[in-house]
């Protein structure tokens, strides 16, 4: 029987799992696999949809009864966080004495951003990404928050759509074609203030239907595989990077496919930890037991 497989079409997720989704991995079953953003992945885990699922770290607070979190596969790093963007010309979301600029580094501790009043576009309500920027603002002024999808987001603050937008992955890169800003680097501020790797987007296996520890081992040859061979992945990966410029796409890898795509390790669990437990003491998410986030053989 297939395993039933939904990650995004972002060029972290398809290098990684090019080799299980071709057959290439020993010993793994014939995948039939699903593109779709993690929005979407994240509302069709809850209806337990897939074996194997990219979600959002912030939604395995809903998750975690029907599903096992894997040790690897996922998007965890450092200098890999989303970034509230504004346009150029918008002095009046930056304190009188710091006005940003194109070519200025996000505010970490985003001390500049103001942005009491102003809209915000997100890519999801329980993405990674809002879920730090809740715990960024709470205890600034309100935004109004509106949910866009992702590649709305950019075009939509330029247009003057949004007075600022949340986003991720290669966003990164190619904020500033768009003529845009960036305010707050909210992976910045998350390390700065946990000393922690940022948790992105997660594996996860169903209880019940996928062996935790065999998909475990799947999921690290893949792996393994795509680090050993890149160019292998290489017309997978361009097939669907959405109209990425090739140096955008090797630039995502190599930035969202590091070692704690092999293996999360104690890093790697004590930040989802402490975005799940910092996230429930603020009244953001339900709590979740430890054992839950971390035992993932449980």
């Amino acid at each position: 029987m297939a395993l039933s497989l939904a990650i995004s079409p972002c060029p972290n997720d398809t290098f990684v799992f090019h080799a299980l989704v071709h057959g290439l991995v020993p010993g793994a079953p014939p995948v039939e696999v699903t593109y779709a953003d993690v929005d979407v992945t994240n509302t069709a885990a809850e209806r337990g949809a897939f074996d194997l699922v990219k979600v959002s770290y912030a939604a395995l607070p809903w998750l975690l009864d029907d599903y096992h979190l894997l040790p690897c596969g996922g998007a965890l790093g450092r200098g890999c966080g989303p970034l509230v963007l504004t346009r150029g010309d918008r002095a009046d979301l930056t304190d009188s004495t710091h006005h940003a600029d194109s070519t200025h580094h996000a505010d970490s501790g985003g001390s500049r951003a103001d942005l009491s009043g102003a809209t915000v576009a997100v890519p999801g309500d329980r993405t990674t990404a809002y879920l730090l920027f809740r715990l960024w603002a709470a205890d600034r002024p309100p935004a109004r928050i509106e949910v866009v999808p992702f590649h709305e987001i950019m075009p939509g603050v330029a247009a003057g759509r949004y007075d600022a937008g949340l986003v991720i992955h290669e966003a990164r890169f190619t904020y500033p074609r768009h003529g845009l800003t960036a305010l707050v680097d909210l992976g910045e501020w998350w390390e700065a203030d946990t000393g922690l790797p940022i948790p992105l987007g997660a594996i996860l296996a169903r209880r019940g239907t996928v062996d935790p520890e065999a998909a475990a081992g799947w999921v690290r040859e893949s792996v393994r595989r795509a680090w050993a061979d890149p160019a292998a992945s290489r017309d997978y990966v361009l097939a669907h990077a959405q109209e990425m410029e090739l140096d955008v796409v090797d630039r995502h890898i190599g930035l969202y496919v590091n070692e704690f795509t092999a293996d999360l390790g104690d890093a790697g669990f004590a930040a989802v930890e402490a975005l799940l437990g910092r996230a429930a003491a603020a009244g953001l998410v339900p709590q979740t037991s430890s054992s839950r986030a971390t035992a993932w053989t449980s």
